[in-house]
């Protein structure tokens, strides 16, 4: 059996290398041995979400959300996946959280006000 800390490299290196599908394979292996794993779902979120798989992907944002929930980057990531999937004004609430949590990050102020435009309609 694989070690889950080894997988976990492997899906993180093919992350960050842009083999988003292949870096699911390894990274839904680590999730299995470790589902209570943020940071492996967190990186399995991100793969899904760059393989344009992005109802998994929200789902794994949800999860990390609700194991961790002022993790900014989880809350911005749940946002633009649920803005992707065309659910603006669900989209509302996370992105604005991600934004008041870090002020700093410009690129969550512009989701957060493309939610707040596209869910007004």
């Amino acid at each position: 059996m694989e070690d889950v800390y080894d997988l976990f490299q492997r899906g993180t290196a093919l992350l960050e290398a842009g083999d988003f599908n292949q870096a699911i394979v390894p990274l839904e292996k680590a999730r299995r041995s470790e589902p209570d794993k943020a940071s492996i779902r967190e990186a399995l979120g991100r793969a899904y979400f760059r393989a344009r798989r992005f109802d998994e992907a929200r789902a794994e944002f949800e999860v990390v959300v609700e194991m961790a929930p002022t993790n900014d980057y989880a809350l911005f990531c749940l946002g633009r996946s649920l803005l992707v999937l065309g659910r603006a004004p669900e989209a509302r609430r996370p992105l604005a959280l991600a934004a008041r949590m870090r002020p700093d990050r410009r690129d969550y102020r512009i989701y957060r006000d493309r939610a707040q435009a596209r869910a007004a309609g």
